[in-house]
């Protein structure tokens, strides 16, 4: 029995909103089979409107969000469901007293995310984005040989994403097939194409390292899949006082591939496929990171989001624990817009010191 100097620990009834691939493959096997989570949290609904939703055991499906007043109370929506949506539900959560986690990105431009931090502060609530590159492990140590100087000061970054075509999602044709284009190729769902869909974990993890950049210079364009209607490539370049940031994501590759390269006077970092790379004083370091890559180990970099969002709702002061959320998503939709502003007119464009 719980007694006065253990209490018995608050649990968090949650509902995650769409059934498909990331619901099914990260978010409910973070939820419910990591012991730090689910000792914390009860999922008490999955929503989805489709007709043809599978069933998870132990989870009532609901055909529309309407229906969870059936679940009883509900603290908190995990929002899992393709980009257009991610504003309009978010709004409507906060509108209804819930705390939110949202897929990636919550917001396109400055006026959304001023919008969403406008609601989360009237309510009193959080809104947690999906930034769970931040706890896959290459990243973390990238990070921490980043901060302990490892190669001196570094001023020039490479960030490259290849892939053969957009993830296709769930229960489509793919390209050329009955489905059409993959939802992330549309404009209609996916409101942006690869910069978007790939390029904003890789700029929240550079805010991370090396903070507002000063301008971006960007293009964007379809070089393949001429069955999308937004952009397969895109090439971003950022300025820093003396430091440069290239990016450069694709859908239209021959493989996919990862590489990220740090070059500092001291020495290089370089991740390529599994292997992390440390190169100083004359002598290369290798770490093989290939299981933790692997798509099915995803779920643990989950896991840890999820515990910074319990911890996060525990704090006794809302409005504290919500600020650092709400300028992580303003930060990156600043960036985002600047970046699609900047391709769409085919010049350097500044961005502001209070993105």
């Amino acid at each position: 029995m719980p007694t006065p100097a253990s209490p018995e620990v608050r649990r968090y009834r949650g509902a995650v909103i769409g059934a498909g691939g990331i619901a099914r493959q990260s978010h409910l096997p973070a939820l419910r089979d990591a012991p730090t989570v689910s000792a914390r949290v009860d999922v008490v609904a999955l929503v989805d409107s489709a007709p043809d939703v599978p069933p998870v055991d132990g989870i009532p499906l609901l055909s529309g969000r309407e229906q969870l007043r059936r679940a009883g109370p509900i603290d908190f929506i995990d929002i899992c469901t393709p980009t257009a949506s991610h504003l309009e539900l978010t709004l409507w959560g906060l509108e209804r007293g819930y705390h939110v986690v949202c897929e990636k990105p919550v917001a396109l431009t400055r006026d959304e995310a001023d919008r969403i931090a406008l609601a989360a502060r009237a309510h009193g609530r959080i809104v947690m984005p999906c930034h769970q590159y931040r706890y896959n492990p290459v990243w973390m140590r990238v990070k921490q040989w980043l901060r302990e100087g490892a190669i001196g000061r570094w001023h020039l970054a490479e960030l490259s994403v290849h892939r053969l075509a957009a993830d296709p999602g769930r229960a489509t044709g793919g390209e050329g097939g009955e489905g059409g284009a993959p939802w992330r190729g549309t404009s209609a769902a996916g409101r942006g194409g690869v910069l978007l869909d790939h390029g904003t974990h890789l700029i929240y993890q550079l805010l991370d390292v090396a903070g507002l950049p000063a301008a971006v210079s960007a293009w964007t364009g379809r070089l393949r899949h001429q069955g999308y209607d937004v952009e397969d490539t895109a090439s971003l370049h950022f300025e820093y006082p003396e430091r440069l940031v290239t990016m450069f994501f694709t859908w239209a590759g021959r493989v996919r591939e990862n590489r990220i390269r740090f070059i500092g006077d001291a020495g290089a970092i370089e991740w390529v496929g599994g292997e992390l790379r440390l190169e100083r004083g004359g002598k290369v370091e290798r770490h093989d990171y290939s299981v933790e890559l692997e798509k099915s180990a995803y779920h643990r970099w989950f896991a840890r989001l999820f515990e910074s969002f319990v911890a996060a709702l525990e704090r006794d002061d809302p409005a504290a624990a919500a600020a650092p959320h709400l300028a992580d998503i303003r930060r990156v939709a600043a960036v985002v817009e600047h970046a699609y502003q900047a391709a769409h007119t085919g010049s350097k464009v500044a961005i502001p010191d209070d993105a």
